[in-house]
């Protein structure tokens, strides 16, 4: 039985396909079909360590910086960082390494990664059912991707540690007045005085703190009962409950609470730890690098750097020149890693930063963003896929449909048009189809706030609803309600591309 309305990045070709049911208890993690699969140069901790003979975590130091914030007193921030310096670690290595490993099998179609949350974290809206929310929410979108795609989804969140924002511009100008634009909370406000938009440094100890804070929420709610999986039909927010997309959520929810009845039946106990617990990891992007440095440690059991604010970083569209800051600071750290490409990235210019980045191309350790907007992706994303498999990369490629689609709404907001998002996204699978790559997972900018920040879904947002909850610091994000809808019809393509392959198997 497939959901209603489901089909929505489904493409006009007819697939040839039929109903084919294989139950396996397995690991969620072990591969279980016959990929080709490309060769990995292993590489012992002690040869990834000789690489970085070169590198420390200051030699970004040594190069051309780009979104650094300017501070009017060096010696308080340098006072800042070397108690930064001194705080304990927010993540832990082997969490990160375990990352790498869920990403890998992404790499090679064996798992598919959401990662989702705030477009910038903020100091004014941190509190505890904020939190909950917007992990409800990637939950519920686990979920409905799991069923479809029938196999494991690894939950990711821009959170703990999203705050600063890169600038197009360092300047902003209203009625006459040109102040420092608004670059994050951890380093500035956004009120428009020049008091509120100079540098604080003190502001990168709060970031921390609510990082931690944050983070130390998110592990309660990942293993202390709340994400168990007897609890799906309690997920749904209160304002998305009588929506189409929560009616259609709770008739998922109805089918999985009667599995679990069949597997208690049959003396399957639902009380094991995978029915109990989830994994969730955090990231967010490396912008702002005297913090990031001072939160990087050397592993004791593998020496090997970690950059412990998240487990996954990415490197955005204005930082990653090959010659940049941002890049040497990545290449030594042993983090998983994300590189955002919009359609201005040159073939070439990829594969040499993926060398740059992983010279000893472990699997998992790169994953590919691509932001272009879906004319553009569909006539650049083949040329970027051909480049990498010809040089024989490992990546995962992942869509973030968000970034593309930005524009300006007749009353002067930033908004994001709900088919202009999806579009993307089934041009993403499109291209993947076509050059027998595999689609490994999305990237949002959501809440699970009622907000109206990107205009239409079926709860349709219109220009006139966005001045009604128009929350964001910075970039207009998808609603609980909107997100769910893009993670039905996410999943609706997964399950036909599944079909496909078990028809043909």
């Amino acid at each position: 039985m497939v959901l209603p309305g489901t089909a929505n990045l489904t493409t006009s070709t007819p697939l040839l396909q039929r109903p084919i049911f294989k139950p396996v208890l397995r690991n969620p993690f072990t591969p279980t079909r016959h990929h080709p699969k490309p060769i990995a140069i292993s590489a012992s901790a002690s040869q990834i360590s000789n690489r970085h003979t070169s590198w420390t975590p200051t030699s970004w130091k040594s190069r051309k910086a780009a979104q650094i914030p300017v501070y009017p007193d060096t010696e308080e921030l340098e006072s800042v960082l070397d108690e930064i310096r001194t705080y304990a670690p927010i993540v832990f290595a082997g969490e990160a390494r375990k990352l790498e490993e869920r990403l890998a099998a992404a790499a090679v179609g064996e798992a598919f990664l959401l990662q989702g949350g705030d477009c910038a974290e903020s100091f004014k809206e941190f509190n505890a059912v904020n939190i909950r929310d917007t992990f409800r929410v990637l939950l519920q979108m686990g979920i409905v991707l799991t069923f479809g795609a029938q196999m494991p989804v690894i939950k990711v969140g821009r959170m703990a540690g999203q705050f600063a924002k890169p600038r197009s511009d360092p300047f902003e100008v209203r009625d006459g007045v040109k102040l420092a634009s608004y670059q994050g909370d951890n380093i500035n406000n956004d009120a428009f005085d020049e008091k509120s938009r100079m540098p604080d440094p003190q502001r990168l100890k709060r970031a921390y703190l609510q990082s931690a804070g944050t983070l130390n929420l998110l592990r309660a709610f990942a293993t202390g009962g709340y994400a168990a999986m007897q609890r799906v039909s309690h997920w749904n927010l209160d304002f998305v409950q009588h929506s189409e997309q929560g009616d259609r959520y709770m008739e998922l929810a109805q089918r999985v609470d009667e599995a679990l009845g069949f597997m208690a039946a049959c003396g399957l106990t639902v009380d094991h730890p995978i029915m109990n617990t989830i994994e969730f990891w955090t990231s967010h992007e490396c912008l702002h690098l005297p913090y990031e440095e001072a939160l990087t440690r050397e592993d004791s059991t593998s020496g090997l750097y970690y950059d412990c604010s998240a487990h996954m970083l990415w490197v955005g569209e204005r930082t990653r020149q090959l010659n940049g800051a941002h890049v040497e600071f990545l290449r030594g750290i042993s983090n998983p890693l994300g590189i955002k490409v919009s359609d201005k990235m040159d073939p070439a210019e990829l594969v040499k930063l993926c060398e740059i980045l992983n010279p000893h191309n472990r699997p998992g350790r790169l994953t590919i963003i691509t932001r272009m907007g879906p004319d553009n992706l569909s006539v650049k994303l083949p040329h970027l896929i051909r480049a990498v498999r010809q040089a024989g990369l490992i990546v995962t490629w992942v869509s973030d449909p968000m970034h593309g689609n930005t524009i300006k709404a007749p009353c002067g907001l930033k908004t994001r048009p709900f088919d202009s998002i999806r579009s993307e996204l089934r041009a993403f699978f499109d291209v993947h189809d076509q050059e027998g790559s595999y689609p490994g997972g999305v990237h949002l900018e959501m809440t699970g706030q009622n907000v109206t920040e990107c205009i239409g879904g079926s709860k349709t947002v219109t220009f006139d609803d966005l001045n009604s909850r128009y929350h964001t610091h910075c970039d207009p994000r998808l609603n609980a309600s909107q997100s769910l809808e893009l993670a039905f019809a996410i999943s609706e393509r997964l399950r036909k591309k599944r079909m496909r392959l078990n028809y043909f198997s």
